[in-house]
């Protein structure tokens, strides 16, 4: 095609008219030039209704701080100080050189359901069949999909304080309502089954319970357990999700008790667990929620159409983990030995400090105490402390000691502190934040 014909000629004027798509060119440039056009950058209220996790805050922060020469001590995070044990490591190395690394089921290859099928009835004395398992990207994503499977919009789910950070942010993406039960110190933190059963509702849908306990290391015992089941059983809308992935960081003469083994409670409980705390091997993102193939099989609908299955190596390795023995074995049991020498240390050195209250751990690898002895304090440069998030930044600060304050877990009096790293390591810190603390001048009494 030519120029000439490609221009239209109105005849009545002799002179070439332009194409439309010159005039609606023009107007649009127009329009832009003339008119200021904003982009909408709303987000969903379900987002803005979440907190960010301060946990996850706190170590981002000693990370930087760590990166740029500070000489941080780092005891914010969950994650054990040891390297995955070598026979795990290796099952995913030789799943890599044989090139297992297509997609897997969604629920998890049936070799790692099995095995934990096979778990759960040696260890935790309950049944299930591969069909009742669904292998996931950790037990964070197992806990999320529990959630949002049962809950519905208004729907109520009942959380003992403290609390793991994200449980109640997990129940507002499922549009339910967080509701706070708490706990006291003087009672270990564990909760009173008449306080659950003077909260509950038709409302109420799901109890989250977490034994051992993160932040405070409890572990509820068989006795308190059965009379918590007895509560559940008056009420036929309400679930259990038990929290167990601290099963085998447990001190004796505490034992762990699965709420799904208790009478009339398996029809009734999501047990979740997963890989990451008793085998180091947080890195490799793998967990499994176990429970009626009715919300196993909904659970898996939501991972379908999110991250699907978990990695084929990770399963792998889990698999191997599995094969280690009796709760892990001599492994795990190296592991437990070493956080309990950890955790007796850290009880003693901090009983020494006037005003610390201290409920001793029996579990996992937290130690959460009571420093509100401490609050009101006047600092020279700093200010006021007055709660746990100025104490922590406090001693952030002057110690270079990196903690997580507990209103992050539900109870402001309280910091956590994890003791997943090494005892010389455990001992500079407390010489660093007793340094700091003595400085301080508490107005407070106890």
């Amino acid at each position: 095609m030519n120029l000439a014909s490609s221009v239209c000629f109105d005849r009545s004027l002799h002179k070439p008219r332009q194409p439309q798509l010159q005039k609606v060119s023009a107007v649009l440039k127009a329009q832009i030039s003339s008119d200021t056009m904003e982009l909408d950058i709303s987000l969903s209220p379900r987002v803005n209704s979440l907190k960010p996790s301060k946990t996850m805050a706190i170590t981002d922060q000693a990370t930087a701080l760590a990166q740029a020469g500070v000489p941080v001590i780092r005891l914010a995070a969950g994650e054990p100080d040891f390297d995955t044990p070598s026979v795990i490591a290796e099952a995913g190395i030789t799943a890599i050189r044989e090139g297992y690394t297509r997609y897997t089921p969604n629920a998890g290859t049936l070799e790692l359901r099995t095995a934990i099928c096979h778990k759960l009835k040696e260890e935790n004395g309950i049944s299930y069949t591969p069909n009742e398992i669904l292998v996931s990207n950790g037990a964070k994503q197992s806990i999320l999909q529990a959630v949002l499977a049962v809950c519905s919009p208004g729907d109520e789910v009942l959380i003992p304080a403290p609390f793991w950070v994200s449980y109640p942010e997990m129940a507002r993406l499922a549009d339910a309502n967080p509701v706070i039960l708490p706990t006291n110190i003087s009672e270990n933190f564990l909760l009173d089954p008449k306080l659950l059963e003077s909260k509950l509702s038709e409302k109420s849908r799901l109890l989250i319970l977490c034994s051992p306990s993160n932040p405070t290391g409890s572990v509820y015992p068989h006795e308190l357990l059965e009379q918590i089941a007895e509560v559940v059983a008056r009420h036929p809308r309400l679930l259990v999700l038990s929290d167990e992935i601290y099963e085998h960081i447990i001190y004796a003469p505490a034992t762990h008790t699965s709420f799904a083994s208790l009478p009339g409670m398996w029809d009734r409980t999501l047990t979740v667990n997963g890989f990451s705390k008793a085998f180091a091997m947080t890195g490799w993102r793998l967990g499994y929620l176990a429970g009626p193939k009715h919300f196993v099989a909904a659970c898996g609908k939501i991972q379908s159409q999110s991250t699907s299955g978990a990695g084929s190596i990770s399963q792998k390795a889990g698999v191997a983990a599995l094969g280690l023995g009796y709760a892990g074995g001599e492994a795990v049991s190296t592991m437990v030995k070493a956080f309990r020498e950890r955790r007796d240390f850290l009880v003693k050195s901090f009983g020494e400090l006037d005003g610390v209250k201290i409920s001793e751990p029996q579990g996992a690898f937290y130690l959460f105490l009571d420093f509100s002895f401490y609050y009101g304090s006047k600092v020279d440069g700093f200010g006021v402390i007055n709660g746990s998030e100025s104490l922590c930044r406090y001693l952030l600060d002057k110690a270079q000691v990196a903690l997580v304050p507990g209103d992050a877990f539900g109870d402001d009096s309280c910091i956590r502190i994890s003791y997943a790293e090494s005892l010389t390591t455990l001992q500079a810190a407390v010489e660093r934040i007793k340094g700091a603390l003595i400085s301080l001048k508490p107005v407070n009494t106890v």
